[in-house]
């Protein structure tokens, strides 16, 4: 019978409350613990209920989180989170619940691990397939130390469809490292996993066969652990792998030297700790398969995890539904526009090729994968095959464009040099999330695009100011050019204009004059047209008539605006929402030099420093990159009071 006494119902009733760090969690029972996981999912669903997050994905490790901080001792032994939006019960449970609640706000908790923030974040994380490769480095330097220290990596949602995470155990195998990496097996990443990885693991948790079988496997693991002599270890362990190598699903993981284990279930307490504690005792590297279901626990997320995988808060706590409606419809998306585009142009032009790393919703290519499936990619989070696999289709006569965020381009950077442009090949990279994206942070931040394009020899950089210029900018890429061309927008909704039906063809290196003035020139490009046509008006209150020249393209510049606006005006200001070095600002200094035009040029930029997270306009007024502080930085330089 379960204990009814008064001292068992009160610690039912604050079982969460009782866990002030990991260590709390080593003095209850089974049933307590899966308590504190049913007190964590609720507090994980309040919270993002409030202010938003990444969601579906920490509701889905709830009990693993739970378990692997009762069997293993963080800070000491190393919990590492692959991505680390899942990471939401780990930091209520490591001393950081009363601070949730500044969760991803500006000034307080990340929304992903982060070392500065905690002992118990043992790596930071942001960007997916990295968790294997850190536990490999940590587990070495522990090594080299004589350190008694358990590293655990936990990967999942997609993140082993990269191939940063092959590479990393195809080494750890060879390393012989005491690694244990968990398969947070969910069949999902922000949609649906893709690949053949992925048919394999669903092959594996569905083979009744091995299920029989492996637990045979277990018992021979329990008996390895207790005392066995050392020829029937060696017997035990024959028999384990061959039941392996004969019904195969572990074969991958064990040819690249990871003992395999599981599938278990991920959402039943007593399971996970067993076999966490089996593991704990297992040197080398080994894998322990995981399934969970994303969104556990919450009903609306569970059956549709790609909307829940993150959301913007104000929803029912039971029913998922929307607590406000806003009273009219915001203008769509600059990704929607840019989705709703190339299905348009797609439908009339079959050589045209869709790409996305593991991102069809979070780019709005899932219009292209429903209008147009069988031209439709999702290579899974591997953006380097992505690149290299868009200049091989464009080798072919194919039009290839692949949609992408700017800070995961990043991963992409050497195949985007040796593979696109060095061969010169139209592959049009549809750069999302360009600029400062807001509470994601420094990971996520589009802050270096047009620094380390701007390098490329070849490839044609654009950004439009508007939805329209999306279009054209679109059109004119596939249609004008062919060559490599990169276009960057932002994250968020456009102006609400009206658009044009048909698309038009700008001119390749041009920029437009939005408007006419006189000593003060203002450059710009992409969205930063909007804001230098807000500090120019507050100038011309204040009696500074400034020109606006949007100048639509970085690569190739318009070196005859500049030379022209450099002939009528005494002061240049250039405005962009990209790092200080390296970018329009840098191109226009450099342009000046060496046509020997001296004009004072004052860049306002994002800083060279990474930007943390928070509310789009906190961190604006954070780093000076609002209108007010624009135009008196701008007042100030005209003026001479700084230069």
């Amino acid at each position: 019978m379960p204990d009814s006494s008064p001292v068992a119902m009160s610690r039912s009733m604050n079982r969460l409350s009782m866990v002030r760090s990991p260590d709390d969690l080593k003095k209850l029972t089974i049933a307590e613990l899966q308590g504190v996981a049913d007190d964590c999912r609720k507090e994980v669903i309040n919270l993002v209920s409030l202010n938003g997050g990444h969601f579906a994905s920490s509701l889905g490790v709830v009990e693993l989180t739970v378990a692997l901080h009762y069997v293993y001792s963080s800070p000491h032994d190393k919990i590492i989170w692959d991505v680390g939006h899942q990471a939401y019960v780990h930091k209520i449970l490591t001393g950081r619940r009363e601070q949730m609640q500044s969760n991803r706000k500006f000034g307080g908790l990340a929304g992903f691990p982060k070392r500065a923030e905690s002992a118990h974040d043992a790596f930071g994380a942001g960007h997916a397939s990295t968790s294997i490769s850190a536990a490999a480095g940590i587990a070495v330097a522990n090594e080299l130390a004589g350190g008694n220290e358990k590293v655990i990596a936990i990967i999942g949602d997609g993140s082993m469809t990269g191939g940063m995470a092959f590479e990393a155990m195809n080494h750890l195998g060879d390393l012989k490292s005491d690694v244990l990496v968990i398969l947070n097996d969910n069949q999902m990443a922000i949609s649906s996993n893709t690949g053949a990885l992925r048919h394999h693991m669903v092959n594996l948790t569905l083979n009744k066969s091995y299920n029989r079988a492996r637990k045979l496997v277990w018992k021979s693991l329990s008996l390895f652990n207790n005392g066995l002599g050392e020829k029937a270890k060696i017997a035990v362990r024959k028999i384990e792998e061959g039941v392996k190598a004969a019904l195969t699903p572990g074969a991958f993981f064990e040819a690249l030297g990871l003992r395999y284990f599981g599938p278990i279930d991920g959402h039943n307490m007593d399971q996970l700790v067993k076999a966490l504690k089996e593991m704990q005792a297992l040197p080398n590297p080994k894998l322990l398969h995981v399934i969970t279901t994303k969104g556990k626990g919450f009903r609306p997320a569970e059956e549709n995890q790609c909307k829940w995988h993150a959301h913007n808060g104000g929803f029912d706590t039971t029913t998922g539904k929307l607590l406000k409606t806003a009273d009219t419809s915001p203008p769509p998306k600059y990704q929607e526009v840019f989705g709703e585009a190339l299905v348009e142009l797609a439908l009339k032009d079959r050589t045209i090729v869709a790409i996305t790393a593991a991102m069809p919703s979070g780019t709005s290519l899932d219009l292209f994968q429903n209008a147009l499936p069988n031209r439709f990619y999702d290579v899974g989070i591997a953006e380097p095959h992505a690149v290299t696999f868009a200049a091989g289709l464009a080798s072919q006569g194919f039009k290839p464009v692949f949609a992408v965020y700017s800070t995961f381009l990043q991963r992409g950077y050497d195949q985007l040099i040796h593979d696109v442009a060095l061969q010169n090949l139209q592959v049009v990279f549809a750069i999302d999330r360009a600029g400062l994206v807001g509470e994601d942070g420094p990971t996520h931040h589009g802050a270096f695009d047009l620094s380390w394009l701007h390098a490329v020899p070849g490839l044609v950089i654009m950004a439009p100011a508007d939805e329209q210029e999306l279009r054209d900018m679109l059109y004119t890429a596939l249609y004008e050019l062919n060559c490599p061309v990169a276009i960057r927008y932002p994250r968020g909704n456009g102006t609400g204009m009206s658009l044009l039906k048909n698309f038009t063809s700008l001119p390749v290196g041009k920029g437009v004059i939005v408007k006419e003035g006189s000593g003060l020139a203002l450059l710009c490009m992409g969205t930063m047209t909007q804001k230098a046509l807000e500090v120019a008006a507050i100038l011309e209150q204040e009696g500074i008539d400034a020109t606006v020249a949007n100048m639509r393209f970085l690569k190739p510049f318009d070196t005859r605006m500049v030379e022209e606006l450099a002939s009528r005006s005494t002061h240049f200001a250039v405005l962009e929402e990209n790092s200080m070095i390296g970018g329009l600002g840098s191109a226009v200094i450099d342009h000046l030099n060496t046509k020997g035009l001296n004009r004072p040029v004052l860049k306002i930029a994002l800083p060279d420093a990474f930007v943390t997270h928070g509310h789009i306009n906190d961190l604006y007024r954070a780093i000076g990159f609002d209108t007010p502080t624009m135009t008196e930085k701008i007042k100030l330089f005209y003026r001479g009071g700084q230069k």
